[in-house]
């Protein structure tokens, strides 16, 4: 992926970002969370997760969630998205839902995940493909995308990508996102106005069936970084011929 200069929000804060490096943090959370095992709830159009404090810090490190304001000291409730969930499920392979005395397979929850949110399965793709590559991904419907891409924490740096999942399939089904030039003009100045990059992941589905997650591995993602274009930033510098001498 092409990337812009990341705007860290304090001087240090990019020292402090290579020393802890998001591979890291993320290898301590699948660790803590295989140690401690904790349970997951389906919650309609999200997963609740209680933890300790030691995973609590990592969840809120590794930006996993949100966390949901209880009454207690010394468990963190957390709501997770599918996406995020998902990942910790079937990627990482650290967490689990329980159903009465056993838990739910992945195929299962993909079932479960499909049938609340009909485009969960490149949804998906896109967010394993971005986390894979250590960016912290979030939700960006503030700003009208899918997800906005973060170098590292929010808290040390501005998010550099607002993220489009698109495919090819949903063009053919029917109206959908960025179909006439204008859509494209309208997002592309929406996101330079809050300084952000488009990155459209476009998903491959190549009519793979989506009933199960072994889908994934036949799924392909592309990426295209869009910028407006600006005329006067691509005119050949005009060199005035001297006349000679006469």
């Amino acid at each position: 992926m092409l990337a812009m200069e990341p705007r860290w929000k304090g001087k240090g804060s990019a020292g402090v970002a290579s020393s802890n490096p998001m591979s890291k943090i993320i290898t301590q959370l699948q660790s803590s969370l295989l140690l401690s095992r904790p349970h997951a709830l389906l919650n309609g159009s999200s997963v609740l997760l209680e933890v300790g404090s030691e995973q609590t810090d990592l969840l809120n490190h590794a930006c996993f969630g949100r966390p949901v304001i209880t009454t207690l000291k010394d468990k963190q409730w957390f709501q997770l998205g599918f996406e995020e969930a998902f990942y910790l499920i079937h990627s990482l392979k650290c967490l689990s839902v329980p159903c009465g005395s056993v838990s739910l397979t992945s195929e299962e929850l993909w079932k479960y995940m499909i049938s609340k949110k009909k485009l969960f399965p490149r949804l998906y793709k896109a967010y394993s493909h971005l986390r894979s590559k250590n960016w912290v991904v979030r939700q960006g419907s503030q700003y009208g995308t899918d997800f906005v891409a973060y170098r590292h924490h929010p808290a040390l740096v501005h998010s550099e990508y607002a993220v489009l999942v698109l495919s090819e399939k949903d063009q053919d089904q029917g109206p959908s996102r960025l179909r006439v030039w204008s859509d494209w003009h309208s997002i592309v100045r929406v996101c330079g106005s809050i300084a952000k990059t488009l990155l459209v992941l476009d998903v491959d589905i190549s009519g793979a069936d989506e009933s199960s997650p072994s889908c994934l591995e036949r799924f392909c993602v592309s990426e295209y970084k869009i910028a407006r274009w600006v005329p006067e930033q691509h005119r050949e510098d005009h060199v005035p011929v001297k006349e000679e001498a006469k």
